[in-house]
């Protein structure tokens, strides 16, 4: 993509992982190493010289630069003035550097103590909730909700670490009247049980690094398929997320080889929820000032999740 052929270039970081998200079918597998990096440590793309940045994320200079030219900019330095104005405003650290700051990627002074144990984890929890709550507002909430809402039926799929999310939020939309069915993969019959995704179908796929094999296999399988695909993962250039009709991205911090699953279950509970209220408020319209009412003791049933 040449920069006299590209569209116009974003203005923002938000903008600037739309434009990846787009366009990383033709990137190169290095290209998209450079693209992650960017998108996840923005800072040091803004601050640092390329050969700096490359030093620090053992990704050759080139990568950068040429990552750079194949999304429209002029060169790195273009790249790097759309992410260091932000700064002048900026008043809070980014999800990684805070990361950082409390020692989410440091081994702990005292791993033989459960205590401490405990409030390391309790911090990256916090950490990583926090980062969810400052970026609620850019992710696409009720465009996800209306996918679940127009389909046939749910199918929600999650492996390893991810397994628990997907149990849960299979479990919590059936509780709020949403058909859903989890695929498993029990006795390794998972492309079986993904058959039986049709095209009037749904399927939401939680996945994080490292990405399960198995749930790439079953979102080409369903998006062969014509099902609609809604992908709940770490990035948008995540293989998850690769075609699929909606991202919404959540990152846990990570602590002693244990990702955090405190933010996707946040997420989980807000889809449920959310499709709750939703399909109340169509049953039963809107109060006169214009906002949707509480929900009534009768109905708590339905987000008792």
């Amino acid at each position: 993509m040449s920069a006299a052929s590209a569209p116009s270039l974003p203005t923002d970081l938000a903008g600037l992982r739309e434009l990846i998200g787009r366009e990383s079918e033709r990137l190169t597998p290095r290209m998209r190493d450079a693209a992650r990096y960017t998108i996840e440590h923005p800072n040091d793309i803004a601050l640092n010289p390329v050969a700096t940045v490359a030093e620090i994320a053992q990704i050759a200079p080139a990568a950068f630069i040429r990552m750079a030219k194949a999304l429209g900019f002029g060169g790195y330095s273009e790249l790097q003035r759309l992410l260091r104005e932000p700064l002048q405003y900026a008043a809070k650290p980014t999800f990684r550097e805070r990361i950082r700051h409390f020692g989410g990627e440091q081994p702990l002074d005292r791993p033989d103590d459960p205590a401490e144990v405990l409030r390391a984890f309790s911090r990256a929890n916090i950490v990583s909730l926090e980062h969810l709550q400052d970026n609620a507002a850019s992710l696409p909430l009720r465009q996800a909700i209306t996918l679940i809402e127009n389909a046939r039926i749910v199918h929600v799929l999650g492996l390893r670490r991810s397994y628990a999310v997907a149990a849960y939020l299979a479990y919590a939309l059936n509780r709020v009247g949403r058909p859903a069915v989890q695929i498993t993969g029990i006795g390794g019959a998972i492309a079986e049980q993904a058959s039986t995704v049709s095209a009037d179908d749904l399927l939401i796929a939680v996945s994080f690094p490292p990405y399960a094999a198995d749930t790439l296999q079953v979102c080409e399988q369903v998006r062969a398929g014509g099902a609609r695909r809604l992908a709940i993962t770490d990035a948008v250039l995540s293989p998850v997320a690769r075609n699929a009709d909606l991202v919404l991205e959540v990152d846990d911090a990570k602590l002693l080889g244990f990702r955090s699953l405190t933010s996707a279950m946040s997420l989980a509970q807000t889809l449920a929820v959310g499709l709750a209220f939703s399909k109340r408020q169509k049953r039963k319209g809107r109060t006169p000032n214009g906002r949707a009412a509480a929900l009534p003791s009768a109905d708590l049933h339905e987000v008792d999740c």
